[in-house]
């Protein structure tokens, strides 16, 4: 007998209960510059932790943290291991409840629609699944198609619309900000200079994430074999050569994590020998993918 899916709010991507086994792996697959991580995480556990008792003050906090940067650099997979890891940590106070918006879904041409949607969430939608258990944290991954910047905004729809719409988002932090102070939004943006300035103002913390430098670069090269070793022994050896991850990475200057990641992968599949048996991937094969991969590149 099929089983009906329970229907979600508008606009709800996904719920779940945190901590989850099978949300582990993100916090630690995602490489960043020192300290990044750290700050991120204790600025997620003030608001779980202290959130009722920093709402007394005359600065509101917001809850609210932004990830900046360019296409590719893990903003969305950092906010999911970030909600995994902080929901671990306060465990034993209670479980988490993880929300993921689709910013996509407020949009609209109908006068006040968006207005309406947005609002909608902000003020039923959210307090509603925070009511469910101790700790709440909501994702808006793409936050420039939610919080629209108003001083520019012109895309095609009504503008005053937008304004509506973007109003009623900062209307609905303040009042989640007030009315239920341990809930955490996590919002990303490739754009940020298309985000709404009042918005960015209320971020209690903002991560600018960069393209990963040589350094990095040879890191997500061994980390990348290191996790094929476990499937394919013999790729152990590339692992631990780390005159290889520097050269690989000195000719993968300027790309983004994640096509440093589809580099490894596509050096599997150059050649069919390799792609039968992994075990068979040599130096060659990295530095041949990345040379095809580059814009350059053999076509």
């Amino acid at each position: 007998m099929a089983v009906t899916p329970v229907a979600l709010p508008p606009g709800v991507l996904s719920v779940h209960a945190l901590p989850s086994d099978h949300h582990d792996g993100p916090w630690d697959h995602i490489l960043t510059p020192a300290g990044i991580k750290d700050r991120l995480l204790n600025h997620a556990l003030l608001t779980l932790l202290h959130g009722p008792a920093l709402a007394t003050m005359a600065g509101l906090p917001h809850g609210l943290i932004i990830l900046s940067g360019p296409p590719g650099t893990g903003k969305t997979t950092l906010a999911r291991g970030l909600a995994q890891t902080a929901a671990r940590a306060v465990a034993p106070r209670g479980a988490t409840t993880y929300v993921e918006i689709d910013p996509h879904a407020f949009p609209s041409e109908l006068l006040g629609e968006s207005q309406r949607n947005i609002s909608l969430l902000m003020t039923d939608t959210i307090p509603e699944l925070a009511a469910r258990r101790p700790h709440t944290i909501v994702l808006v991954d793409e936050v420039e198609s939610f919080a629209v910047r108003r001083s520019s905004a012109s895309f095609g729809t009504n503008p005053v619309d937008v304004h509506r719409a973007t109003d009623a988002l900062l209307a609905g932090i303040d009042a989640v900000a007030a009315d239920s102070p341990r809930v955490l939004f996590l919002a990303t943006t490739n754009f940020v200079d298309a985000v709404d300035e009042a918005f960015l103002s209320r971020a209690d913390l903002t991560v600018q994430l960069s393209l990963p430098d040589s350094t990095t670069i040879a890191q997500i090269i061994r980390h990348s074999l290191l996790e094929l070793s476990v499937l394919w022994p013999a790729i152990g050896s590339l692992a631990d050569d780390d005159g290889l991850h520097a050269k690989v990475a000195t000719a993968c200057a300027g790309w983004d994590g994640r096509r440093v990641r589809k580099s490894v992968l596509s050096a599997l599949a150059l050649r069919q020998e390799v792609t039968r048996d992994p075990n068979r991937l040599t130096a060659d094969d990295l530095l041949g993918a990345v040379e095809h991969m580059a814009p350059d590149g053999p076509q």
